[in-house]
């Protein structure tokens, strides 16, 4: 299922997440998912795996056009146009002459260089380096200022987003504004046990489904784009097996009561790199 894009662009509604694996282990689970069927590849700078992410994608023998190949920027490539060499670099990495998908990593508005960099991102696009532009961890704050300054919006951007953490107001604010939200840790992760919620387990019985499956289910059910991860084939076939059943009204409102409120998650004021 892919979904389109501001910018006319489609991404693959389910990708791999590829943190943190290293190359050698990245090269064997992207070709691995490949495989199975996956289109849609994330990874970024900062996870020092874009070398293997590239081999695995070699080895797949995919043509290079059906995949949708996603990196981002951290806080090393912010002002000054550093991102043209910081793209450069990812693209000999990864043994590719584009990216479909080019995400500032965090805006670190402390520095106040998320604008120029995103300024630096439209001229990448234009040189045919990168499809879509887009952003990662940005609040509706973020968002309104890097718009009204470049007068570009960004395709997407990419937060943390699970049944505990279900980012409403910025969901709210990228649907107004036409931009794609895109999920990262969509089953949970850093302590939190989404997979061992009662209500979740419990809905995963009544669809004979696992409780991954449900959780990935709220997401592409709402129009939100999920990255999982894992090492493992048959969780990676699991993660995938989604797009064939739906949660009822009922599933979805009590999969919603299961927020942990506005202020869960990380801080993109003050958090990142």
């Amino acid at each position: 299922m892919d979904i389109t894009l501001n910018d006319g662009h489609t991404i693959p509604q389910l990708g791999l997440g590829t943190w943190p694996l290293d190359d050698t282990e990245v090269a064997s689970v992207v070709d691995t998912a490949i495989g199975l069927g996956y289109r849609h590849i994330d990874t970024a700078a900062k996870y020092g795996n874009e070398t293997g992410v590239g081999e695995g994608i070699r080895r797949s023998g995919l043509n290079r056009s059906e995949l949708f190949v996603t990196t981002k920027l951290d806080g090393e490539y912010q002002g000054d146009d550093r991102a043209i060499a910081g793209l450069e670099d990812s693209l000999g990495r990864l043994g590719l002459e584009y990216v479909d998908l080019l995400l500032i990593h965090w805006p670190l508005p402390a520095r106040d260089e998320y604008v120029s960099t995103f300024r630096t991102f439209i001229g990448l696009q234009e040189r045919g380096l990168v499809r879509s532009v887009g952003v990662s961890n940005f609040t509706p704050a973020h968002l309104a200022r890097v718009i009204a300054e470049t007068g570009v919006t960004p395709a997407v951007n990419q937060v943390q987003l699970n049944p505990f953490i279900p980012r409403l107001a910025a969901r709210e604010a990228h649907e107004r504004l036409g931009i794609v939200t895109e999920s990262w840790s969509p089953i949970g992760g850093d302590g939190a046990s989404v997979l061992e919620s009662p209500v979740i387990e419990r809905i995963a019985t009544a669809h004979g489904r696992t409780t991954g499956q449900i959780v990935l289910r709220w997401h592409v059910q709402q129009g939100l784009v999920a990255i999982p991860k894992s090492r493992d084939a048959g969780r990676l076939a699991s993660n995938l097996d989604v797009f064939d059943f739906s949660l009822t009204d009922d599933d979805l409102a009590a999969i919603d009561a299961l927020s942990q409120g506005a202020d869960a998650g990380v801080d993109s004021d003050t958090t990142g790199h």
